[in-house]
C-alpha cells in the first residue's frame, strides 16, 4: 500500500477503546482511527462524537462493508472474536483482536487461517510488549548480569467482583480472570524465556456467584531445563500487577508490568553484585507503538513484532491451565 497513514475502524464502544486503544491509534504515528461501529447506533454516534471520530455505524457488517477502512481492531467480548475476526479477513480487513484472541488454540488457529487465506494481518493486542522496556529487560538477561534463568514470577489482580452484568463474568462469553489478566503473566513468560513450555498446574476459585469463572487462580507453568512461571491472576483480588525475573546472580523486578502510562514511571530495578539499580526507560504509549508496529506490517510489508502463530501458542497454555484448573492434574503441553 502506497498511503501515509493506516484507517482503523473499531467494533465497539468498549472501555478498553475508549480510554486506551483509540487514543494510542489517533497518537500514532500512521494510524487515523475513521469510523466506530455498535449494535446501538447512538452508542456509536456518541462515541464518536466524543472521541472525535469522523463516521459511526449502527452495526459490525456496514463498517465492515466500508471501502475507506483498511483494518478493525475488535474488542468485543471474548466469545464474539472468532465470528467477528473471519468476517472482517472475508471483507479484505486487517484485524487487530483484543486478548484473548480466542477461546481456545483450535479458534485461534481457525481465525489465523481466516487471515491468511484473505491476505491480510492478523495480531493480538497485547500492548505490553510494544515497551521498549522489555527490549531492555531481554538485552540485561541476555548480557549475563543476573545469571542463568531460574524462574519468573508474575501477577495480575484486580477487584470488580461487585460488577454485577460484567462480560467477564459469564463463562460462555469467556469469562474468568486467566482469560483477562492471566494471559499477560503467560505471554510476558514466553517472550522473556524465549521458549515454550511443556507443562501447566493451575488451582481456581471458580465462583457460584459469578457463573462459576475463575474469580482467583494459581498456576506453574514448566518450562525446559527446570526453569517455571509461577504466577497468580484475580478479578476479586486486591489490585497488582507485576513481574519478577529471577537469575541464579540478580533479579529483575518490573513494578508496573503490563500497565504503563505517559504521565508516570515505568521503569524497572535490577538486583545485581549487591546493589539496587534504577533503569530509566522512555515515556512512551504502548498504544501507540502497538498501532505503529501493525501499521508497518500493513502499510511496508515488515514482520509483526509478534506474528499470528504467537496467538495460537498462548493459548495452548492457556487451554492447558484451564484443563488443569478444571480436573485438578497437571496437564502436559503439546
Amino acid at each position: 500500500m502506497s498511503q501515509n497513514k493506516l484507517r482503523w475502524g473499531v467494533l465497539g464502544c468498549a472501555g478498553i477503546a475508549r480510554r486506551s486503544v483509540i487514543p494510542g491509534i489517533q497518537n500514532s504515528r500512521t494510524g487515523v482511527v475513521a469510523a466506530i461501529a455498535s449494535r446501538d447506533e447512538a452508542k456509536a454516534r456518541e462515541t464518536a462524537n466524543q472521541l472525535n471520530i469522523p463516521a459511526a455505524y449502527g452495526s459490525y457488517e456496514a463498517l465492515l462493508e466500508d471501502p475507506q477502512i483498511d483494518a478493525v481492531y475488535i474488542p468485543l467480548p471474548n466469545h464474539l472474536h472468532r465470528e467477528w475476526t473471519i468476517r472482517a479477513a472475508q471483507a479484505g480487513k486487517h484485524v487487530l483482536c483484543e486478548k484473548p484472541a480466542a477461546l481456545d488454540a483450535a479458534e485461534a488457529q481457525e481465525m489465523i487461517d481466516a487471515c491468511a487465506a484473505a491476505g491480510v494481518q492478523f495480531a493480538e493486542a497485547f500492548m505490553y510488549r510494544h515497551h521498549p522496556r522489555y527490549r531492555m529487560i531481554r538485552e540485561i538477561i541476555a548480557s549475563g548480569e543476573i545469571g542463568a534463568l531460574r524462574g519468573i514470577r508474575g501477577a495480575f489482580t484486580f477487584n470488580n467482583a461487585g460488577g454485577k452484568g460484567n462480560v467477564r463474568f459469564y463463562k460462555h462469553m469467556g469469562g474468568g480472570s486467566l482469560y483477562d489478566v492471566g494471559v499477560y503473566p503467560i505471554s510476558a513468560a514466553r517472550m522473556i524465556i524465549g521458549k515454550e513450555p511443556t507443562a501447566a498446574t493451575m488451582h481456581a476459585f471458580l465462583s457460584p456467584e459469578h457463573d462459576d469463572v475463575d474469580m482467583m487462580a494459581a498456576g506453574l507453568v514448566e518450562f525446559e531445563g527446570g526453569v517455571a512461571l509461577t504466577f497468580d491472576c484475580g478479578m476479586w483480588a486486591a489490585g497488582r500487577n507485576n513481574l519478577e525475573i529471577l537469575g541464579a546472580d540478580g533479579r529483575i523486578e518490573v513494578p508496573s508490568a503490563y500497565v504503563s502510562r505517559e504521565d508516570a514511571s515505568s521503569n524497572f530495578f535490577v538486583y545485581a553484585r549487591g546493589e539496587r539499580r534504577e533503569v530509566e526507560v522512555p515515556k512512551v504509549n504502548q498504544y501507540s507503538l502497538q498501532a505503529d508496529d501493525f501499521a508497518a506490517a500493513v502499510l511496508e510489508g515488515k514482520p509483526l513484532l509478534f506474528g499470528p502463530e504467537d496467538t495460537v501458542k498462548n493459548m495452548r497454555v492457556v487451554d492447558a491451565c484451564l484443563k488443569s484448573a478444571r480436573e485438578h492434574t497437571r496437564v502436559v503441553i503439546s
